[in-house]
């Protein structure tokens, strides 16, 4: 007898049932790297570039523009919310680690739901790295075109005119330079996952001297009475700040989204994925001490650029304020590089199961990349970064992570249950208190976020679950087996 968890649905299989469908751990790992089109990703990246990928993915956006909106919230205190959205993350880490190691995939916790909670539940989780990943991107994009005209003004006092740099809406026709540094990522995305690797590396470390010098020119400026008082709108100001904060930490999943690009998988995937969040976390909480400590807090009221504007008031010179415009633009550059190559490898994973269609999951012979899902990915992003302004939608990325997060930590526990035996490279200390207290956080951060987000989250979800009954479960790969002949299946 054929085991439910592991088998397709048989077709006089009630009608929920094909819903609740499961692919198997096995399977997912036996069609690692296999796509269509008669190529097949290749398996380049070793541990240390699987964490600068994530690194890359996360570290940019969240310090060097979030930073300016948090410390008028929480005051010099704004590390401990660094602090507090990074326990959320860490939770939700440990549980990526396990499964990582465990399902080496390139679908992240969409391959992670499809394996433990169902296809339905795996295709709303889909969704949601959509919105984290595909809007992030945007969001990330349009940040990007800030800091350019920064450089610019800073180095030959020539900016971009805002018709041209900002979107309709908000006070522009076409933001060109959101356009652009999608399309320079996606330049770099179709060499290979390799050379692209290579490119995000030299990024990661630009971004990390970046930082790194912020810290040893403002710690000059330091003022004990910076830090007076510590909480100044109390342990709710830290909270706000907190959730706020979560923003700078999405993006520490990228790794797990080249499951199928590791060397070994199983052993490097949990490392990078800990050891990205653990510099990524120690960075912000150092450049943020540093920064409370150098100038008032009061006076990051409205800024977009907070830190080159410390260095400015430290130094009274705008050369390192320059310097430091140069290295957020390369920080953010490699933030859209790295989050663009998570989603095409989530609609490559989604498109090889039949659920999206199969252009998505093409791969390209010579260059062993999905080069049309590339193509098609960088133009809905850049187009979505040059012609719509963002405003509240870039909270819709924060929701989507939380939930995507929320059903790692679900799917760890329903697959320590379903199979105990099953090797894992790294296993969640503590389980399930911990992967239950990570859905707890998760939870409590996302009934934090207005009221506009969840509706924004609601017509999303509506419109993406229309297209799955439309469409995903009749083309799904595990569909179509169970209801057609074999040889009709395989072919």
């Amino acid at each position: 007898m054929l085991d439910p968890n592991t088998a397709p649905s048989a077709p006089h299989s009630p009608p929920g049932a094909r819903f609740l469908r499961r692919k198997p751990v096995e399977r997912l790992v036996a069609e690692s790297g296999h796509g269509s089109g008669g190529g097949s990703l290749r398996r380049t990246l070793s541990m240390w570039q699987l964490t600068m990928i994530s690194i890359g993915a996360t570290l940019g956006t969240g310090i060097f523009v979030v930073l300016g909106e948090a410390v008028p919230l929480a005051g010099p205190a704004v590390t401990i919310s660094f602090v507090i959205a990074g326990l959320t993350a860490l939770f939700s880490a440990l549980s990526y680690a396990e499964l990582a190691g465990t399902i080496p995939a390139s679908g992240s916790s969409y391959s992670y739901s499809y394996a433990t909670l169902g296809e339905l539940v795996a295709w709303v989780c889909g969704l949601c790295l959509i919105l984290e990943y595909g809007v992030s991107v945007a969001a990330v994009a349009v940040g990007w075109g800030q800091y350019l005209n920064e450089l610019l003004d800073g180095t030959i006092g020539v900016t971009i005119p805002a018709a041209l740099s900002n979107p309709p809406g908000d006070g522009g026709y076409f933001n060109l330079p959101a356009l652009l540094v999608v399309l320079f990522a996606m330049a770099f995305l179709m060499g290979g996952a390799k050379e692209s690797a290579r490119a995000n590396t030299i990024m990661v470390a630009v971004k990390i001297g970046a930082l790194l010098m912020f810290c040893a020119v403002a710690f000059t400026g330091i003022r004990a009475g910076n830090y007076e008082p510590f909480m100044p709108l109390g342990l709710a100001g830290v909270s706000a700040a907190g959730a706020s904060l979560f923003f700078s930490y999405i993006g520490f999943d990228a790794a797990s989204t080249a499951g199928e690009e590791a060397k070994n998988p199983q052993r490097d995937l949990p490392r990078a994925i800990m050891l990205s969040l653990l510099i990524v976390t120690t960075l912000y909480v150092l450049v943020a001490a540093v920064a409370v400590g150098a100038v008032p807090w009061e006076s990051f009221e409205g800024s977009e650029a907070a830190l080159a504007g410390v260095l400015s008031d430290v130094t009274g010179t705008e050369l390192w304020a320059v310097l430091l415009s140069a290295g957020a633009v390369v920080a953010i550059a490699s933030v859209v590089l790295a989050v663009l190559y998570g989603q095409t490898r989530i609609l490559f994973a989604m498109s090889r199961d039949g659920l999206v269609p199969g252009v998505f999951s093409r791969v390209n012979a010579r260059t062993g990349t999905p080069r049309a899902n590339t193509v098609l990915v960088s133009a809905f992003c850049g187009i979505l970064a040059a012609a719509i302004p963002l405003g509240e939608l870039a909270n819709a990325t924060s929701i989507g992570t939380l939930f995507a997060f929320g059903l790692v930590n679900i799917a760890v526990v329903v697959l320590r249950r379903t199979r105990p035996d099953m090797p894992r490279s790294f296993r969640v200390p503590l389980s399930p208190a911990l992967p239950l207290l990570g859905l707890g956080f998760c939870v409590y951060n996302m009934l934090n976020l207005p009221a506009v987000t969840w509706l924004v989250f609601g017509l999303w979800m509506a419109a993406g679950l229309v297209f799955y009954f439309l469409y995903g479960q009749r083309r799904s790969r595990l569909a179509v087996e169970a209801h057609e002949p074999p040889a009709t299946a395989e072919k």
